[in-house]
């Protein structure tokens, strides 16, 4: 499917979306823009990015560029490149979870309309587990589901046992590369295994259809804990070296400093909750990174040498 059909989905929700030579963008936040398709790596000129930002009247831009680019913050974007999955590609412990799952449930495509009425509780499992509580509601929720609903290259999986849901994915299937958007799991069904039953069955069902994509399983996170990056690199996902830009509006730049960093930590250590937050405190981490030339840099725990 085109990234028209994507767009197409955020505008369902509510967001502008805007393109321009190098990419589409997404409001992702109040006037801040990401670049989308997630997995393109796009040089925009500084003409065509201060354009958008003025025009706009933009915040400020995300997007993810080339590891040899000129620029940019040390970053990955997690994947899977090969064309099998067996069973044993995974950790030796993990397979007797993948099984057990498969016995006491299946893990199936679901309906937009059902992910949307039964999914927010796993929805909100997940975000507690991740010290994110109360970053998103139900009625945003529904509302991503619902958005996706009849829109061709958008799929909804499911593991269901005894009749309930107890984790799902949101995915978009691109003509050259498969984007899983959303993932989460009810707390009391994690023993059994059923997050590594669905990334599991999910990857081998896209590898199995005729010109099997590639599979995009995340960005770099700007907030997100790192053990949700680890639990894809431990069902055998990569991390592709890659860079990540932050760009500000021309006027903003000279406040993006220390002493307002500094400030912005400070909130969240008093309100931890607050998704907008830690949102612009990891867009002015990226940004203070990206000013240090590459080999200065603190790469990102997947790059590190082991």
């Amino acid at each position: 499917m085109t990234p028209e059909v994507f767009a197409e989905w955020f505008r369902r929700q509510g967001h502008r979306v805007l393109r321009t030579a190098s990419s589409y963008w997404a409001e992702a936040g109040p006037r801040t823009f990401q670049a989308f398709p997630y997995h393109w790596l796009i040089v925009p000129t500084q003409t065509e990015l201060d354009h958008l930002l003025r025009e706009h009247s933009a915040i400020g831009l995300r997007y993810s560029t080339p590891w040899e680019g000129a620029s940019g913050a040390a970053s990955y974007h997690v994947v899977f490149m090969e064309r099998e999955y067996p069973l044993s590609i995974l950790p030796q412990k993990t397979r007797p979870d993948v099984r057990r799952t498969l016995q006491r449930g299946a893990v199936e495509q679901i309906s937009f309309p059902r992910l949307a009425r039964d999914g927010w509780k796993l929805r909100a499992d997940t975000l507690k587990r991740q010290g994110r509580e109360g970053a998103e509601s139900r009625e945003w929720w529904e509302r991503l589901c619902m958005s996706a609903e009849g829109l061709p290259g958008f799929e909804a999986w499911a593991v269901v046992v005894e009749g309930q849901l107890t984790a799902a994915l949101i995915a978009f299937l691109y003509e050259d590369c498969c984007n899983v958007l959303y993932q989460q799991s009810r707390t009391e069904y994690l023993s059994l295994g059923v997050n590594n039953a669905l990334t599991y069955v999910f990857t081998r069902e896209v590898l199995s259809r005729q010109n099997p994509p590639w599979i995009f399983y995340g960005l770099h996170s700007l907030d997100a804990p790192p053990t949700v990056d680890e639990f894809k690199f431990h069902m055998r996902y990569t991390a592709k070296p890659v860079r990540q830009r932050v760009v500000f509006h021309p006027w903003l730049r000279p406040l993006m400093n220390p002493l307002s960093h500094a400030l912005l930590k400070a909130g969240l250590r008093l309100k931890p909750e607050q998704p907008a937050l830690s949102k612009a405190e990891g867009m002015l981490r990226f940004y203070f990174q990206e000013r240090l030339p590459l080999e200065r840099q603190s790469l990102p725990p997947p790059l590190q040498p082991k």
